[in-house]
């Protein structure tokens, strides 16, 4: 299976119109969304951002992030995109989501508790499922801002350890693109697709392969 995951698009349409022509040409098996599809807007313009994606035919699930506006979710779920507190299969494998971000000191428009995101994982994953959260785990190159501080969440860092999920694709924190592991756990932060960034994931024969990649 071949994954393309992008993250933290901030309402940045060239960026999804040029990724949407390498998908059209590529045709990977899913597209992973991990949020931050507007930069504090509405669902007018994650539309505008997600409608080249959608045009492709690839299937997509998506997560909000933090910056989304409060009628964001209803548009992803109305478009059957939408997997945040919920599980979807596709081709045979698991994805949960989970949008949002932990607390910040930024009062953004979607952030969750340590708590509330450990109970979503809780309530929906199964062994050998994908996560896709918008907020990386705690003390991972995905969470490390440029003051050296890390900043992701407790309780999907404490899940990952003691249920190691094949696979976590998150963003968030623009800085902190990269590829790291918790255990067997490979943690995938693609960076920003305002910037032009992406990551292409190929699942085979329980082996995953991670390329990080800029339009």
């Amino acid at each position: 299976m071949r994954l393309v995951a992008i993250t933290d698009l901030h309402g940045n349409v060239k960026m999804s119109r040029k990724l949407a022509e390498l998908i059209a040409e590529e045709k990977p098996d899913i597209l992973l969304v991990a949020g931050d599809i507007t930069h504090f807007s509405g669902a007018e313009t994650a539309r505008k951002v997600l409608q080249p994606l959608l045009e492709t035919g690839v299937p997509i699930l998506s997560v909000h992030g933090n910056c989304d506006g409060r009628d964001v979710p209803e548009l992803l779920d109305e478009l059957g995109i939408w997997v945040h507190d919920r599980r979807r299969e596709l081709n045979g494998v698991g994805f949960v989501g989970v949008g949002g971000s932990n607390i910040t000191p930024f009062n953004t428009i979607w952030e969750l508790t340590e708590d509330e995101i450990r109970e979503i994982l809780l309530r929906n994953y199964r062994p050998g499922d994908i996560i896709l959260s918008h907020v990386p785990p705690r003390d991972t190159k995905a969470d490390l801002v440029h003051s050296g501080l890390h900043v992701g969440s407790r309780a999907l860092r404490e899940f990952i350890e003691e249920n190691q999920p094949p696979l976590v694709i998150t963003g968030h924190i623009h800085e902190a693109r990269s590829v790291d592991h918790v255990g067997k756990t490979v943690i995938v932060n693609p960076g920003p697709l305002f910037r032009g960034y992406y990551a292409e994931i190929i699942l085979a024969d329980n082996v995953i392969n991670v390329e990080l990649k800029s339009l």
